[in-house]
């Protein structure tokens, strides 16, 4: 007969080890937990769901006025829930205004960031790829353009081709390159240096292939946030130049444009200029705060 085993005897199986994740889950792990990346991207998410869908959220024509309903406060101000932000000068419904200027803001911050990043990203890899002559020629445009202030080239081109959507992008597209140029110039110079770049090479691949190919993935990150801070540069700027009644004319409907038509009031109705700059804030930034939460998630290790 067996004698029976005595439970105190028996050793504990040892757990399994938890499988690793993988890079994508633990960047994704490190986005979920960095606070101010989702606080970036919760409020872009909301400014941008505004823009998209602001015909079903007011019943409002943005350019309609109603003089009988001019300068009407806001409804947490002793207004009515009919106009709940208030009416401006015209009459015009305050909301339906500042949810078609999102469009504007961002259709200007991407169009000029992306312009702007495809002239610097071109030429700052080409830069810091072949070097020699090629680089100092690129060295020569990144410091012609840096010698350019850009308000007074923008406040120059705009008054001398007049203020519409398509001159503002293309001049901030064609100014705010120079940031891309400098960053990814370094950023390539480091690449090439690196085995994987030299063996494509040495196994024949073409120039365009190991540029985009080898080159390019491995500076992304760098153009990613470059790309947000130069879009909050350029919503600024249109902004500024709109204030100044050489960016979007009226009555296109722009947050900067918004503020210029309430600086008259800012004495007597203060929310006039208050709900459009606020909204400009946030808009900068969330769009601020991502960009550094994309650099803090892709590379981790340069952070303290």
């Amino acid at each position: 007969m067996t004698p029976e085993l005595d439970p105190t005897l028996t050793q504990t199986q040892p757990l399994a080890a938890p499988k690793p994740r993988s890079p994508r889950q633990q960047m994704l792990a490190r986005a979920l937990g960095h606070k101010g990346l989702m606080f970036g991207l919760i409020v872009i998410a909301v400014i941008v769901f505004v823009a998209l869908f602001a015909p079903l959220l007011t019943r409002y024509d943005p350019f309609a006025q109603d003089l009988l309903e001019r300068m009407k406060p806001p409804e947490f101000l002793g207004g009515t829930a009919e106009h709940w932000l208030g009416t401006d000068a015209l009459g015009r419904d305050f909301w339906t205004r500042l949810a078609y200027g999102a469009r504007v803001s961002l259709l200007i911050g991407i169009s000029a960031a992306v312009i702007s990043g495809l002239i610097g990203a071109t030429l700052g890899i080409l830069a810091g790829y072949f070097g020699g002559w090629v680089d100092a020629t690129v060295t020569f445009l990144i410091n012609v353009r840096l010698a350019m202030p850009v308000v007074l080239v923008a406040l120059a081109v705009v008054a001398l081709f007049g203020g519409s959507l398509t001159v503002v992008v293309s001049v901030l597209g064609l100014l705010l390159w120079d940031r891309f140029a400098v960053v990814l110039r370094s950023a390539t110079m480091q690449v090439r240096q690196q085995d994987y770049v030299a063996a494509a090479v040495v196994l024949g691949a073409s120039l365009p292939r190991v540029l985009i190919k080898d080159i390019l993935p491995n500076v992304m990150n760098h153009l990613i946030v470059i790309l947000t801070l130069e879009m909050a540069h350029a919503i600024i700027l249109e902004a500024a130049l709109s204030f100044l009644g050489l960016g979007v004319q009226p009555p296109t409907p722009s947050w900067g444009l918004m503020i210029a038509e309430g600086k008259d009031m800012l004495l007597f109705e203060p929310w006039l200029i208050t709900i459009p700059g606020a909204a400009l804030f946030c808009l900068v930034l969330a769009i601020n705060m991502l960009g550094d939460g994309i650099r803090d998630v892709t590379a981790p290790e340069g952070r303290n």
